[in-house]
């Protein structure tokens, strides 16, 4: 009896989960929590690399340093062209002009004449917030990759550095140079005198020259208030070696504030709740009455009570987690997962159907952000070259190669969901001093116009440059070894990057060149980068603010990576296309600052310190219960304007994932045929134990 009393027991397990599944769902998240004022959304790195606001300048970081920091500007969320708005500041204030004497000087004044400011709240947060947070790019205790353009033009902080680290040498005299524990460095002991706060709500600051994009500056986190307590509280001991730093638990004004943070799986904001309140914008662009942008005009935000953000490292399931209903938003700051949809929506018509049964949104637009390949100027192969011979020859090698990338037929016809208009140079369109999309805008090293229209040049064109640049056919003129070139990718190799992978090395192999491919994940790519140490690698860049300047700096040479720590990630010098840069950056909009950009351009397409890459389309994703999406590349605060719907939420997750009920109507048809199968068994078992013994007697 004991083997039927087990499989009644087995009988009894299976009947009970089906019982259990048939009440289950599927969702990932904590039971309840769709009928809670909460945005969901992933992400597929790992966690911020740092969050402290004078360092974080990665697309993976925005997300949270933009709604936990408050700079003194920001951007009107609807409007296009993006206008500059007071966040922590009364108003958008126009420079004065001042003399050397203190005298004002009008507004079109020679632009070697400082620049003076000010900036007045009645905000609790006290100027002298500002004038700390600024003060903190001057030490090398910290990665501040915008020190050297602060330092430019804010009067005297490259001299507070050097006070700085000498003080920091004082401090740190005798103790460990390898201990993590640092003593609190209180750049409040010594004055900066570009940036002082005479009244407790006014921030006077004072640059060099005129320079009109400054105010770009001020929209940025870095330039974020940041309170001397903060420092002075993650400077115990103890601290750094529990990860206890502004890297991961910020301290800000903004909306949200960081509250849980498990290490490359989860990140939970809520809602400061010592948040002033602002008012949700009540203009906008034309259309956006149309799509509904407008309706809660005048209402305080946020309206977003907690924002949860958890890992999923592939994009299937992660796209399977929107379309189930799962995540409000796939990712917070990716400009490009609408596109993903829409490809998606292209190829099927079943899936163009559900998404729209679903009533998913897909707001698309051409926004200020590109894709490059980079050749690092450092690299004895790729790079610039130490004697005049080996820099022709590497100029042409690079030429090759930016000829071969077929940036057309990759991002314009095989990967639509990353898609794209071919570049010729830096800079997008939209931008003043920008030609993209013009035939007089081509780039004569890569393209050639044919009858008007302008097409990539051929692959013999680049094999004539590759055998001049001493590399026939792919080999070494003197050795004859093939040429072998590394690829540093920002990402750990997944399926859906393969193929992208595969592409690159076929362009490569048009020319005869092997690529090996060194993928790895985000933060270990930004070490690399940091340490000067790639060949040739994939990067791109969000505008930071609507000028030319923010793309023709990340080729400015005092703005390199690898030894100032700035964005110029292929590390590229050219002291006339320097000193052009720091011509332009004084001049406002018009013919002389556009021939200006012009010769800059010319430069840069000859010298290639790029193979141009491309201009992505930017299309966000919503779900039918997100309200006031808008996708943007500037505009990085966005979590505060978004508004939820829990309930319909709740009861789309509910019509979206209903159990499927015929696989355990089968699985109970199962399991009653396994019980008649046990019970058989279980008779014909003790049937054929009972005959052996009758036959036994008779032969007695």
């Amino acid at each position: 009896m004991r083997r039927w009393r087990a499989g009644l027991g087995t009988l009894g397990v299976v009947l009970g989960a089906l019982a259990v599944l048939a009440g289950c769902d599927n969702s990932p998240h904590p039971r309840g929590i769709e009928h809670t004022n909460t945005l969901l959304n992933a992400f597929q790195e790992r966690s911020p690399r740092t969050l402290d606001p004078t360092t974080s300048y990665s697309n993976n970081e925005s997300p949270y340093t933009y709604q936990i920091y408050e700079p003194l500007y920001g951007y009107h969320y609807l409007e296009r062209p993006y206008a500059l708005v007071p966040k922590t500041a009364e108003a958008v204030v126009e420079p004065q002009y001042l003399d050397a004497d203190g005298r004002a000087l009008p507004h079109d004044a020679p632009a070697d004449s400082p620049i003076e400011f000010e900036h007045q709240g009645t905000r609790e947060l006290v100027a002298d917030d500002y004038v700390y947070a600024l003060k903190r790019h001057a030490t090398t205790r910290i990665e501040a990759p915008i020190f050297g353009i602060f330092a430019e033009y804010l009067v005297g902080l490259r001299e507070y550095a050097d006070v700085v680290k000498r003080e920091d040498a004082t401090l740190r005299a005798g103790l460990d140079p390898a201990a993590l524990d640092k003593p609190f460095l209180d750049f409040r002991r010594w004055p900066l005198e570009g940036v002082t706060a005479p009244e407790p709500h006014l921030l006077r600051l004072k640059i060099r020259g005129k320079y009109p994009q400054w105010k770009y500056w001020l929209a940025t986190t870095f330039t974020a208030p940041v309170p001397w307590e903060a420092d002075a509280f993650y400077s115990q001991p103890g601290m750094a070696a529990n990860g206890l730093s502004l890297a991961t638990w910020p301290v800000g004004t903004g909306p949200y504030m960081m509250t849980e943070v498990v290490a490359d799986r989860r990140h939970v904001m809520r809602r400061n709740p010592n948040f002033r309140g602002v008012p949700y914008p009540c203009e906008g662009m034309p259309e956006d009455r149309d799509v509904g942008l407008l309706a809660d005009c005048g209402k305080t935000m946020p309206f977003v009570d907690t924002i949860v953000s958890t890992i999923e490292r592939e994009k299937v399931p992660h796209k399977a987690k929107f379309v189930q209903g799962y995540l409000d938003v796939p990712e917070i700051e990716r400009p490009d997962w609408g596109i993903e949809f829409l490809v998606d929506v292209g190829d099927s018509d079943a899936t163009a159907k559900l998404y729209t049964e679903r009533g998913f949104q897909f707001p698309k637009t051409v926004d200020i952000s590109n894709w490059y390949l980079g050749f690092n100027w450092l690299d004895p192969v790729v790079g610039k070259g130490d004697t005049p011979e080996q820099q022709v020859r590497n100029r042409k090698l690079r030429q090759a190669l930016s000829i071969a990338i077929d940036w057309e037929e990759g991002y314009g016809k095989i990967f639509l969901a990353k898609g794209g208009e071919a570049a010729h140079g830096p800079l997008p369109a939209g931008l003043f001093g920008s030609r993209h999309g013009t035939v007089e805008g081509h780039n004569p090293v890569t393209h050639k116009v044919v009858d008007g229209k302008v097409v990539r040049r051929s692959i013999d064109e680049a094999k004539k440059l590759l055998a001049e640049a001493g590399y026939p056919d792919g080999r070494d003129a003197k050795t004859g070894r093939p040429l072998v070139l590394n690829y540093d990718y920002q990402r750990a190799p997944t399926p859906e990057t393969k193929a992208e992978l595969d592409w690159m090395v076929r362009q490569f192999a048009k020319l005869g060149i092997q690529l090996e491919i060194r993928a790895t994940d985000y933060n270990q790519f930004q070490e690399k980068m940091l340490a000067g140490k790639q060949q040739i690698f994939w990067w791109g860049w969000l505008a930071d603010y609507p000028d030319a300047e923010n793309f023709l700096f990340l080729l400015y040479g005092p703005n390199g990576k690898a030894e100032h720590e700035g964005e110029n990630a292929a590390n590229y010098t050219n002291p006339e296309y320097d000193r052009l840069y720091k011509q332009m950056q004084t001049l406002d909009d018009g013919p002389e600052k556009q021939a200006v950009i012009d010769r800059m351009v010319a430069i840069l397409r000859e010298d290639a310190p790029w193979a141009w890459g491309y201009f992505p389309y930017a299309a966000s994703a919503f779900q039918p219960w997100v309200h006031n999406g808008k996708p943007s590349i500037l505009i990085r605060d966005m979590a505060m304007y978004y508004r939820l719907d829990p309930e319909l939420r709740a009861q789309k997750w509910t019509e979206w994932n209903r159990p499927v009920v015929w696989p355990l109507a089968v699985l109970a048809l199962g399991a009653l045929w396994l019980a008649w199968r046990l019970r058989r068994s279980f008779v014909e078992r003790e049937r054929a134990v009972a005959r052996p013994a009758v036959a036994a007697s008779h032969a007695d």
